[in-house]
């Protein structure tokens, strides 16, 4: 992969705190520095590296960080979870007056390599993966070890998001995990190897779990200041995904030990009727819980998001430009996003998250601006969600399911719709697949619009039928390892790395 492919501003991930010396900013200023002047830098303070660890962060919302200067899908994670639920097909594009996503809503994207939907999650994640190795580099390399708490927690949220990145790749651009033996990505672990061949399976998957499992070792005493930062209870959960992705019995295992340790250490609890449904005075149309709408990083439930503020500049290039009908947005202008039908049909009627939806399929009383004015919230200042507890919950009833312990899926499942429903009693009756489906049937239900159906359906191979509300391929099916599903490498890395096929 050449460096015009593999790279990320250094001005985004150099970012060096204001405690650097005047001399030091004079001669080599931040905008400017290389992984080795980083490196050297951080040599004499290895706090400096925390400005690198924001600028990861921040590349997880700013846009264009998928390589593109004007596409209106290109801001971050939250842009490849809309990608991803279309992939599903649990999110139905219900108007294409402006076209954004339509070729990923007409699986183009992913059976043409020269398409630039194929192109910008890639971009993406090595972006990702490139900050991540300059922070990496800067300590020392991949296999040093850490003993001083500072570099340790610098190091742990460094290799997280490192794994991170490599598990969303693995997802994306590969069909099944199968025998480990199919070579899928190429992988970089320093800043200065040449193009690389494509690993296998395993190999990635490797690397993937070792930098998770070393970030959950680094980060146990590592106090996080906001949540957009990766502490030890996101990087248990990464690496819980990871495990499931992967399956095999003794995976499975590890997922069910580290969900349990985020759900009963972790202090974070399920989403309540409040925060899960708008409400309204009968009178007056008033919203009664203003703690409702998915819109704010404080929520107890959410284990990992961002705070945005005016500060960080968004607008109507953004996830609530893209999604929500009360921001000034497409999906207010003529671009809406919808759930599936059929998957809206399966909502039991007394469940509250059937609430969330307007009878047009529109997420109105889900994810919402509290103004609640159409068009309205211009510059955005509500917030991100990328993870939260339920899925913990879920994840552990799926792994408790798949390894043959029905009575211990049943009760963390009944856990979670024990409070979306007035009676869960119907989960009592199930076992086996039926009781694994439906565990996969309230993943998606639950976690509509957030992007994780996606990675449920590539663990469970599960193949998706589009509703008859979908503008494209209504009524289709597709089995979860066709090319549709999947994204090809793009044609960008395959001109300009040699050593792709090797």
């Amino acid at each position: 992969m050449k460096k015009s492919i593999y790279i990320v501003g250094a001005l985004a991930l150099s970012l060096l705190a204001s405690s650097c010396n005047d001399d030091f900013l004079d001669v080599e200023p931040t905008e400017q520095l290389s992984p080795e002047q980083i490196a050297a830098a951080a040599e004499k303070d290895p706090s400096l590296l925390n400005g690198n660890i924001a600028g990861l962060y921040s590349t997880m919302y700013n846009t264009g960080t998928g390589g593109t200067d004007l596409d209106h899908d290109d801001f971050g994670q939250k842009g490849y979870d809309i990608y991803s639920d279309m992939l599903s097909s649990d999110m139905a594009l219900a108007g294409v007056t402006y076209g954004w996503y339509s070729r990923i809503a007409r699986y183009q994207a992913t059976v043409n390599n020269t398409d630039i939907g194929a192109y910008k999650p890639w971009r993406y994640y090595y972006r990702i993966i490139f900050g991540a190795n300059t922070v990496i580099d800067a300590l020392g390399g991949t296999d040093a070890e850490q003993t001083e708490p500072l570099k340790r927690h610098i190091m742990g949220q460094a290799k997280a998001m490192r794994g991170y990145a490599y598990f969303y790749l693995a997802q994306f651009y590969a069909k099944g995990y199968g025998s480990g033996s199919e070579k899928i990505l190429p992988i970089y672990v320093d800043t200065k190897v040449p193009n690389q061949p494509k690993s296998t399976s395993e190999e990635v998957y490797n690397l993937i779990i070792d930098d998770l499992t070393q970030a959950v070792t680094y980060l146990e005493d590592f106090n996080r200041t906001s949540k957009d930062q990766i502490n030890k209870d996101v990087a248990k959960a990464l690496l819980a995904y990871a495990h499931a992705a992967r399956g095999t019995q003794e995976d499975l295992n590890k997922v069910v030990t580290l969900t349990n340790d985020v759900i009963t250490t972790g202090g974070f609890r399920i989403t309540n009727e409040n925060e899960l449904v708008a409400k309204f005075d009968p009178e007056t149309g008033a919203l009664l819980n203003t703690e409702s709408g998915f819109n704010n990083v404080g929520t107890p439930s959410w284990m990992w998001g961002v705070d945005l503020t005016l500060a960080n500049g968004l607008d109507l290039v953004s996830w609530w430009g893209q999604m929500d009908y009360y921001t000034y947005s497409y999906a207010w202008a003529g671009d809406a996003k919808i759930i599936d039908k059929n998957l809206f049909d399966a909502i039991k009627t007394d469940d509250l998250r059937k609430k969330q939806f307007h009878s047009t399929g529109r997420p109105l009383y889900k994810f919402f601006d509290l103004g609640r004015k159409a068009g309205g919230q211009r510059q955005i200042t509500t917030d991100y969600v990328y993870m939260r507890i339920e899925e913990m919950y879920l994840l552990n009833a799926e792994a408790h399911a798949r390894l043959g312990q029905d009575g211990m899926a049943k009760d963390r499942l009944k856990e979670l719709v024990s409070q979306r429903m007035p009676d869960a009693s119907y989960v009592d009756a199930l076992s086996g697949q039926a009781l694994l489906d439906e565990i996969y049937l309230q993943t998606r239900i639950e976690l509509w619009g957030e992007g994780k159906a996606y990675l449920a359906m590539k663990r469970l191979k599960k193949n998706v039928t589009r509703g008859a509300n979908h503008l494209f391929e209504a009524g289709s099916t597709f089995a979860w390892d066709s090319d549709e599903l999947t994204f090809p490498i793009p044609q960008a890395e395959v001109l300009n790395n040699p050593q792709l096929e090797q």
